[in-house]
């Protein structure tokens, strides 16, 4: 007989350990968090805030949870799946050495990974200077005026290039003119991007052709790659006065470790350079994350997309950054925004600017010449076999030779593989080979033994030893200096590289130090054992377009996780390949165009959006040249149903589709969600479903069983891909089942084309951080992922119940709970006191908090949404901070503090600020550093005191500061 203390084997195995970790909400919180709510339990919590009728009916189909041992073993064993041979493709992809200093301290470091998007910058210094040092970096090596914070990747990045020239230049041209010698897929994502807009590709496949184009065409931009995609060079400067005489702009994808030895474009007259950062220390991770980036001429910088990174000051006088120009950012601008670009790859940005910093200028250009040197070394020894580069004559390479290999090509191809080597297959009977900073001599000895015929003597290196000249023309090379700033030129060492992250890094408040209560964008654990795969050699450094046998891995990977994200969405397929949640947008209104498009039915093109919609859905709808109709929202923000019907009536000929998000931006479920989308299907529209909400859904309702046709997930949302202060993201697009045959394709990836093609430049998008939401849905199962949605709706209605008697909740259900996220009315406090919004939000900062979402969806609110990851200790934390501020706020009402000096318009409070021997305000110094509301040995300190908006609008600055200007 066991005794009673023996616990059943299934107990102490404890395959779920990981729900418990990921949760953090204890039973024993649960228990006091639901008596404060007011419910009995859970479950009865859930049942009187989710709509019976959108309930799912049956539990998602998911392998039982492991543990983080377990399922760490079993990614193992897919990735091994995954042959990780030397990659001689190019194409935009290579293989790089990530210093260790970088790998460990940014990539692998939860201070840089789990940091939300830089829109508090006094709490964002120092990923915004690294920031800076990217768009300096960007700016000098391509010779232009400004560079933006980066883009999702190279092709993304020409396509926003070519929107960008459409609507700057005189002419009136609708074609857009490409060099066929351009990476197959950013030819094709251009493509994909510039249909639905009306503009036509004409792609030039010889110098006659290009030439030809340019003479005779009417155009608004022409497009080029430097090095091309088959590596050779060319001064392109009388090809941009061409272009110019057409009042059109002249647009570069070019490369930057070419660039440290290249004439760079902007010396070339280039209007408008883009490019990716892959190279700078980012692994090839099977296509991403990589930072494209986008540089332009100064008359371009306030059109310019994506995020933009400035210098201003701030109330102190000090130098300060802040994100520039946000008004032109689609959350502001919706329909009218000049891009859906709603994100940067922000944690790659910040590894390719300190992989600058770190080799410096000289050190670039070692590593650039030696590339270059062996380039050359490479070509030489090929001529002793026989094979001549098609064009280091006349025109020059920098780090990729063609060569003619005829009825041998398919054979080399096959000889190389056979040898662990990939090499590319062009224009039938060409192989272009790409050298890299990885690149070694035995690595060119095996391309020699690849290309040597049976007998014949190899070449040697031994001629080589004392040098040899690279394949660049002499008016090519560049002869303008670049990184020139202290930054790029100090921190060299690995002590003073590991210094400057660190310094930065403190500058900041992510995830790893406090709660970042964010409405609609759940800031939730990313846990180390889901982050460790990233890193794996199996993942990390597998070529976007390696043979498909040497991908098994991630398409076993690739298979499963969708499979996974289906039961979780209830739909019937989904691509993994856009790589933001912007991305998936646009993808899925891609799709549901290409439907009616197949039914005869493309004049469809009215898409009907709520008033208090993510201004992502307008911005996105108008780049698939959709018409965008605005319905409006009733007084407790549920869409207007009545509107709603007029508005499909009204346009019942034209509906192409509705866009809602749910629940609901205002974090409430509605419960007219099925009528909803049953009166839009009446008129043959499709129901778009935002995902941005995912959180509250996970197991409780499921979009594409409720009657969504399609939604994006936010897998840097719900399924923890950490933000990275910005990016990496995932945007999957998921669909019903007569959608799925338009899912995007990707033809230069091998993925069949049938109704929208390439969204990304790689078929999987950000591959490389896939294995962390495979990790997490492995570790939880289904039971743990419902759990954690209904935690993450229980802390957000203990939340606002426990506040509701200081700042009360705007919308509730008629029950008065919330969703997972709660938007707490500020508004009467400008009456009272003066406060408004944005001061409660600096003032969390001196709390040691990053601010809840400001004012979105309505003015003068902060939206809350603490997650499933806190404890009940952070969470009580978080209000009573909020309490305490409410305390202060009274003291103005009261007159105690003028409404004009008081803790909160003169937050945050920095600690210089405090210890200057004037001392001006009416309330203490340790008030203002809410050192009593605080805990001591935790304590974080801004850096900047509040940074003037206006000002550094109007004295737009985006590059490195001098260091005169520190006082």
């Amino acid at each position: 007989m066991l005794m009673p203390s023996v616990k059943p084997l299934g107990e102490l195995e404890n395959p779920s350990e990981f729900v418990a970790r990921h949760i953090g909400i204890g039973q024993a919180d649960e228990t006091h968090m639901l008596s404060v709510v007011g419910e009995a339990s859970r479950r009865a919590l859930i049942d009187g805030i989710v709509p019976r009728s959108i309930a799912r009916s049956q539990g998602m189909q998911l392998p039982p949870a492991v543990t983080e041992a377990a399922a760490l073993a079993e990614l193992k064993a897919l990735a091994q799946k995954n042959k990780v041979f030397k990659s001689f493709i190019g194409q935009g992809y290579h293989g790089t050495l990530t210093p260790g200093v970088i790998l460990r301290n940014v990539l692998e470091n939860p201070a840089w990974y789990t940091a939300y998007t830089p829109y508090q910058a006094e709490i964002s210094q120092g990923r915004m200077e690294a920031l800076v040092n990217f768009q300096t970096m960007v700016s000098d090596l391509t010779g232009m005026a400004i560079a933006n914070a980066s883009m999702l990747d190279e092709a993304t990045a020409a396509a926003e290039a070519m929107t960008l020239a459409k609507r700057s230049v005189k002419s009136k041209g609708n074609t857009f003119i490409v060099s066929g010698d351009v990476h197959p897929q950013i030819i094709e994502v251009v493509q994909t991007r510039a249909k639905p807009l009306g503009l036509t590709v004409k792609i030039a496949m010889s110098g006659e052709e290009w030439a030809a184009m340019l003479s005779d065409g009417d155009y608004f931009a022409a497009f080029t790659q430097y090095p091309a995609s088959s590596g050779w060079l060319h001064d392109w400067t009388k090809d941009a006065a061409t272009v110019h005489g057409k009042q059109a702009a002249f647009i570069v994808a070019a490369d930057l470790l070419a660039l440290t030895l290249l004439k760079p474009p902007g010396e070339m007259g280039a209007d408008i350079v883009v490019g990716t950062t892959q190279r700078f220390g980012m692994p090839m991770g099977a296509g991403g994350p990589h930072a494209g980036y986008m540089a332009c001429r100064d008359e371009f910088k306030r059109s310019l997309p994506g995020r933009l990174v400035g210098v201003s000051v701030d109330v102190h006088g000090q130098p300060a950054y802040r994100l520039a120009l946000q008004t032109r950012e689609q959350h502001i601008r919706r329909e009218k925004a000049t891009s859906n670009i709603c994100t940067a790859q922000v944690l790659p940005a910040v590894v390719a600017s300190m992989y600058a910093v770190y080799h410096g200028p000289q050190g670039l250009k070692r590593i650039a010449n030696r590339v270059a040197a062996y380039t050359a070394i490479l070509a030489s020894g090929l001529e002793q076999l026989g094979y001549r580069d098609t064009h280091h004559g006349e025109q020059g390479v920098f780090d990729t030779l063609a060569l003619h290999t005829k009825d041998q090509t398919d054979a080399l191809m096959a000889r190389a593989v056979a040898q662990g080597a990939n090499l590319r297959k062009a224009w039938g009977d060409y192989l272009i080979v790409s050298l890299d900073e990885t690149t070694t001599r035995d690595d060119i000895a095996l391309l020699w033994k690849i290309f040597a015929k049976d007998g014949q003597a190899l070449p040697v290196f031994d001629t080589f030893e004392k040098g040899v000249e690279p394949l660049i023309p002499a008016e090519l090379r560049r002869t303008s200096d670049f990184l020139t700033h202290p930054v790029f030129n100090t921190h060299h060492s690995e002590t003073g590289m590991l210094r400057y992250i660190r310094a930065l890094s403190d500058k900041d408040l992510a995830l790893d130090r406090s709660m970042i209560p964010l409405g609609s964008c759940t800031m939730k654990l990313n846990a180390t054992s889901e982050m460790i795969p990233i890193t794996w050699p199996e993942f990390a450094n597998m070529h976007p377009f390696a043979p498909a046998d040497q991908l098994q891995g991630y398409q076993l990977l690739d298979e499963q996780l969708r499979a996974w994200l289906c039961q979780a969405t209830g739909y019937a397929g989904i691509s993994l390949q856009p790589n933001a949640g912007s991305q998936g947008e646009y993808a899925g209104l891609l799709v549901i165009q290409a439907y009616h498009a197949s039914r005869g039915e493309s004049h469809r093109n009215i898409c009907l959006i709520p008033s208090s919609a993510h201004g992502t859905n307008p911005a996105s709808a108008q780049m698939v040249g959709m018409q965008v109709v605005v319905t409006k929202c009733d007084d407790n923000g549920n869409v207007d149903m009545a509107d709603l019907q007029a508005k499909c009536e009204q346009h019942s000929a034209n509906l192409a589709a509705v866009m809602i998000t749910y629940p609901s931006t205002h974090g409430v479920f509605e419960t007219t969600v099925k009528e909803l989308c049953a009166l839009v299907h009446q008129h043959g529209g499709r129901v778009y479903v935002d995902g941005a909400n995912m959180n509250a859904l996970v197991g409780v309702a499921a979009p594409g069983e409720f009657g969504g046709d399609v939604s994006h997930l936010n897998l840097h949302k719900t399924f923890c891909i950490p933000h990275g202060g910005g990016g990496p993201g995932v945007g999957p697009v998921c669909v019903v089942e007569d959608l799925v045959p338009f899912l995007p394709g990707h033809a230069a990836g091998g993925l069949p084309v049938n109704g929208v093609g390439a969204i990304s430049a790689a078929p999987l998008g950000n591959a490389a951080v896939l294995p962390i939401s495979w990790m997490y849905i492995r570790m939880m199962g289904a039971e743990g992922l419902q759990h954690a949605t209904e935690a993450a709706i229980l802390a957000a209605n203990y939340i606002s119940k426990r506040l509701a008697p200081h700042y009360p909740t705007l919308y509730a259900s008629a029950n008065g709970h919330v969703a997972h996220e709660c938007i707490l009315d500020l508004r009467p406090l400008k009456d009272t006191s003066g406060v408004m919004a944005e001061d409660v939000a600096k003032r969390l900062m001196d709390y040691g908090f990053h601010a809840p979402t400001l004012s979105f969806p309505v003015a003068n609110t902060l939206m809350v949404e603490p997650t499933e990851s806190e404890t009940l200790d952070e969470l009580d934390r978080f209000i009573d901070a909020m309490i305490a501020i409410r305390d202060e706020i009274r003291q103005v009402e009261n007159g105690v503090w003028p409404q004009d000096d008081n803790p909160l318009k003169n937050a945050p409070h920095t600690a210089p600020s405090l210890m200057k021997a004037d001392w001006p305000h009416p309330y203490a110094r340790d008030v203002g550093a809410a050192s009593a509301s605080t805990r001591a040995h935790a304590k974080y300190w801004p850096p900047v005191g509040r940074v003037d908006n206006v000002y550094g609008d109007r004295n737009l600055f985006c590059s490195c500061v001098p260091l005169s200007d520190y006082a």
